[in-house]
């Protein structure tokens, strides 16, 4: 089974993703579940590198929104600094806004996410990921 670490900042977003895959009936082929903050009792106060961290000692595949690299615990840095061959990559939404209001663009987003999870061995120490 492959866990999803929804960023806390986007678990909206990764809601309506989460119901387009299971209209699409991926969820019923594909063992993956999604997890926030809150149930995996990491702070939302967390600062990127520890997020990252976390997601990576605990097997799970970071879903975030863009970040920016505007210190030495931000994601960017983060993933330059800490990266290896075997890292799960980032996911992040081109277009977090997008996936409420466009159906299109979230079954885009699902159908890229499936990708890469059906492949993920390809993907590894692939740092960022931009879908879809």
């Amino acid at each position: 089974m492959r866990t999803i670490l929804s960023d806390h900042n986007i678990e909206g977003q990764t809601e309506s993703l989460w119901g387009t895959l299971g209209t699409e009936g991926w969820l019923s082929l594909i063992p993956i579940q999604w997890v926030n903050f809150q149930q995996v009792g990491l702070p939302i106060s967390s600062n990127d590198r520890e997020v990252w961290q976390f997601a990576q000692a605990n097997q799970m595949i970071l879903l975030t929104a863009n970040r920016n690299m505007e210190d030495e615990n931000s994601l960017e840095q983060t993933l330059r600094d800490e990266n290896t061959a075997t890292s799960l990559p980032v996911l992040t939404i081109g277009h977090q806004e997008r996936i409420l209001y466009d159906a299109a663009y979230r079954k885009r987003c699902a159908e890229r996410l499936i990708d890469i999870l059906l492949d993920l061995d390809n993907y590894l120490g692939t740092q960022r990921i931009f879908i879809p």
